[in-house]
């Protein structure tokens, strides 16, 4: 689970981050950072929608993504810069693809949105 600290649960800044952030895409997702001014926790946040499937594989989808985030925080070469928002929005192929095909993803797109 995500410190509270980490979580994004502002619809606003869900829609800034991604309409005005950097993208990265794989086949299973896709990562919108926004950087902000001034200093803060990093903030994450997920979108699953009901195209990745029923609740049980969103929910399945969702709680991976957290531990992966927390994880790719945590020992990440490239931190994020100050306080940025990150929002992880999962595609439909996320529901048949495995923990290491996911943390694959989530770590390339994480390298290619920070660089």
């Amino acid at each position: 689970m995500l410190a509270r600290a980490h979580r994004l649960t502002d619809a606003a800044d869900f829609a800034s981050a991604v309409r005005g952030g950097r993208r990265a895409g794989s086949r299973t997702l896709v990562l919108h950072l926004e950087s902000l001014e001034g200093e803060g926790p990093v903030r994450v946040g997920f979108v699953v929608s009901k195209a990745v499937g029923p609740a049980v594989t969103r929910n399945r989808v969702k709680r991976r993504l957290r531990h992966l985030a927390r994880e790719q925080l945590s020992v990440t070469e490239t931190p994020l810069p100050g306080s940025a928002v990150l929002v992880v929005r999962a595609l439909p192929a996320a529901a048949g693809a495995d923990y290491e095909e996911l943390r694959a993803d989530l770590a390339r797109c994480w390298e290619r949105v920070t660089s």
